[in-house]
Formats: structure tokens, sequence, C-alpha cells
């Protein structure tokens, strides 16, 4: 049984080891927990930005109980997490296409294919969606008009009485209410994630080649090899990266900015939780009530991280 060593006995004998994590402990304490702190400490006021502030107490908090666009953002990133879970399926797919290629040089040409995108600034793609969803010059529409799409969606608008298409304009993939959602679902196509595929390869490497001795043994065909081996081995990277998408889902709100605006986009149908706390902040200069919106959308996340964790479960 391992000897316990007391925390005097390793300031003594290993305090050059306590030295080199003194630095980023200090930076972690600054730049990470002040900023947490900070934003706790002015929930409790009327704050503008400034040096000025008036204590509230708990009025900010229940100020958010009665904030119907707050809840109503959660209705919209609520789909949005959905979306994103189903997005999942394409990496999934992709990383057991290239982990079957025979070869290591055909694996590894396509490995960099899938981590090129990686190096494009994410501020590059989103205005390059921008343009795609342009209902002027936009691909998407053009894509839509020499196709005869366009006329099967104003046949099906007619139908289902959407008022969304029209043959004498372009969509408004941006600017039509009820094409807001839908754009943002539509955002990231094909969807393949290079984090994803790349964290999906590692652990079916992982994989022993006698699992698939055996399965060629019992007949088992590609699907049978996916289906019984290879996705429930690699399920504790997917339980990773969802609790990674989860929050990140909850918490963004760069894509609804850059596309839409502050507000969300016409009727605001694009506003989640993150967009209306930015909203707040640096459109009505609420910092205060900015910060008790921080404070509730970070307990949600706790929750919704926790909840995860106690019924996701991965067999071993």
């Amino acid at each position: 049984m391992a000897a316990k060593i007391s925390i005097r006995h390793g300031l003594r004998h290993q305090w050059s080891l306590y030295l080199f994590v003194l630095p980023a402990l200090g930076m972690l304490l600054l730049f990470a927990y002040a900023p947490v702190s900070s934003a706790i400490y002015h929930s409790f006021f009327e704050w503008r930005g400034g040096e000025t502030r008036r204590y509230v107490g708990f009025d900010n908090f229940s100020r958010i109980f009665s904030d119907a666009t707050f809840w109503s953002s959660f209705g919209t990133v609520g789909i949005l997490v959905v979306a994103n879970i189903i997005k999942l399926i394409p990496s999934v797919l992709l990383a057991v296409l290239i982990h079957r290629l025979s070869g290591d040089r055909f694996r590894y040409f396509y490995r960099v294919l899938v981590l090129v995108p990686m190096i494009v600034p994410m501020i590059v793609t989103l205005f390059v969606w921008k343009f795609f969803l342009d209902p002027n010059i936009g691909p998407l529409n053009q894509l839509i008009e020499s196709t005869g799409l366009k006329w099967a969606l104003i046949q099906l608008d007619g139908v289902f009485g959407w008022g969304q298409f029209s043959a004498d304009r372009g969509v408004g993939w941006l600017s039509q209410p009820g094409l807001i959602v839908p754009s943002l679902i539509l955002w990231g196509f094909p969807w393949i994630s290079s984090i994803g595929v790349l964290v999906y390869l590692a652990g079916l490497e992982n994989i022993g080649a006698d699992i698939y001795e055996a399965a060629d043994l019992d007949g088992a065909g590609s699907l049978a090899r996916f289906w019984y081996i290879e996705l429930p081995l690699i399920l504790t990277q997917i339980r990773m990266t969802l609790v990674l998408l989860v929050i990140g889902t909850l918490q963004s709100f760069g894509l609804q900015l850059l596309l839409l605006d502050e507000n969300g986009g016409p009727g605001g149908r694009g506003m989640v939780p993150g967009l209306w706390m930015y909203n707040r902040a640096f459109a009505a200069n609420e910092f205060g009530y900015a910060c008790a919106i921080g404070l509730v959308l970070f307990l949600a996340i706790l929750l919704l991280t926790w909840f995860n964790n106690k019924f996701v479960r991965v067999d071993k």
C-alpha cells in the first residue's frame, strides 16, 4: 500500500515542482476565476459598466423569471442542441470509413484533408456561409433556381401555408423569421467536425486486430462490424464529444451575432441565451443583468452536464 505524503513533506522535498505549477495556477486564477468572481459579484448590482453601481440584491434574478425573451431563447437553443447531436453522425461514419481504408498512406491523406479546415479561421467560415445564404447572389439560391427546387418549395409553401417562398424574389434565408432556425441548422453542411473525426479515429485505432479476426470468423459483415464492434467501442469518445457539444451550443452566440445581429434577426427568431446576455450588456448597457443571465446559463449548463454524466453511461 502506497504511503501518504503530507503537504509539509511535499513542500520540503519537491518545492521546485510547486514553483513550476505556480505560474500556470496564477494565470488560471487571473484570467479564468477572477472574471467569474467579478460576474458573480456584479450580478447583485444595477451596473452599467462604469464605476457607479447600485446594490439591488436578487432583483436581477427575479427579473429573469419574467423575461420572456430569455426563456424563449432556450427553445431555440434546444432545437440547435438536438440538431447538433444529429450532426455527430456524419463525423462518426467518416471516421469509420477512414479507419477501414487498407493502406496507411490513404488513411494519412484523408486525415490531412479532414485537418485542413481547422486551419481556416472560424470568422472566415462564418462570412463565407453568410455569402452562401445571400438572397440575391448566394450560391444556395442559385442552386435552388437552377435545379427547379424553388418551384417545389413554392408548391409546398402553398400547401402548408408557410409564407416563406415566392416566385418573384429570392429566398431570404436570414431575413425571413420562419427560415432563420433552418438556416442555422444548415450551417456547416456536410457537418464534418475535424476534431470529432480525429477523436473517433483515435478510439477506432485502439480496437485490437484479434477482435476483427473473430468477427470475420463469425461471418460478420460491414454493418454488423460497425454496430456490434466499432460503435460500442467508441461510445466513450462519443460521450465526451456529446458533453462538449452541449456545453458549446449553450454557450455560443457568435454564429447568430455574425449571421444575424445582436437582436437575433427578424422577430428575434435566432435569439439564444448567450446572445441575449450579449444584447443586454452591449446594446442595453445592463451589465449587471447580463451577469445574472450568465450565472443562470452557467447553472443550466452545469445541470445538463451532471445529467449527462449521471444517466448517459458507457458500459466498459
